[in-house]
């Protein structure tokens, strides 16, 4: 049976809230991107300035950088986890448009994809919280 534009309509109207929702994990994306380059431009300052410090102040700077290394990781894990939830989403609409388009029976694939969805944007946004302990607990050295 050939879809009609009734039911093209209908597909449309029930994948605007995935729309919104691969805008909102966009903005998470910018935002953890934001904190990586933070971290990152922290870190080579300390690296730079590490040459010239003394024994206590080089091993506080040390100890900085090895917490800067957990935050860098953790907000890389928490990009790769956005990045899936938003291909999750993409594929669910996709699936929602293939559904429609060649009369299949995707109702399960297209809910197993949200479900994916929303456990990669939980685990994306419970690491980028941890980075964001870890920024607030790191105690900040300033190299001479």
């Amino acid at each position: 049976m050939e879809p009609h534009v009734s039911d093209i309509v209908r597909i449309v109207q029930l994948v605007v809230a995935p729309v919104f929702l691969l805008t909102a994990v966009g903005t998470i994306i910018a935002a953890l991107n934001s904190r990586l380059g933070r971290a990152v431009d922290r870190r080579r300052v300390l690296e730079a300035a590490l040459r010239g410090l003394g024994a206590a102040e080089a091993q506080n700077a040390q100890d900085e950088l090895a917490q800067i290394g957990r935050r860098i990781h953790y907000v890389y894990l928490a990009i790769v986890f956005a990045v899936l939830c938003a291909l999750f989403v993409c594929l669910m609409i996709a699936g929602a448009f293939i559904g429609a388009l060649v009369s299949a029976e995707l109702t399960r694939t297209i809910a197993a994809l949200f479900v994916l969805a929303m456990l990669a944007l939980i685990g994306s946004l419970v690491l980028f919280l941890r980075e964001i302990f870890l920024a607030v607990s790191t105690p900040r050295h300033v190299p001479k």
